[in-house]
């Protein structure tokens, strides 16, 4: 197997995992009709909610860069803007 198909199977293997993790964050905090939930629980579960949500992304972002390298697609420069000490402050 090639690079180029092992990468493609990748792709295919991650788009699979974004598809779960959705699953995952769509599901209800609460599932049971408990009255007495215990903050650490619910915090808890939100926090895997989020984990969930920006390993969704990231998988997104390298997905889309590995299409790109497979498409032979110049990778575009993101500007990023650097403030200095007192500017970053002054916001």
């Amino acid at each position: 197997m090639s690079t180029k198909e092992t990468r493609k199977n990748i792709i295919q293997a991650g788009r699979k995992a974004v598809e779960e993790l959705i699953k995952v964050a769509k599901e209800k905090i609460i599932t049971h009709t408990e009255e007495d939930v215990s903050a650490d629980r619910l915090k808890n579960a939100a926090a895997t909610k989020k984990l969930c949500i920006m390993d969704a992304f990231e998988i997104l972002q390298r997905i889309e860069e590995e299409e790109e390298r497979i498409n032979d697609k110049p990778k575009q420069v993101k500007e990023k803007r650097v403030l200095k000490f007192a500017e970053g402050r002054s916001k």
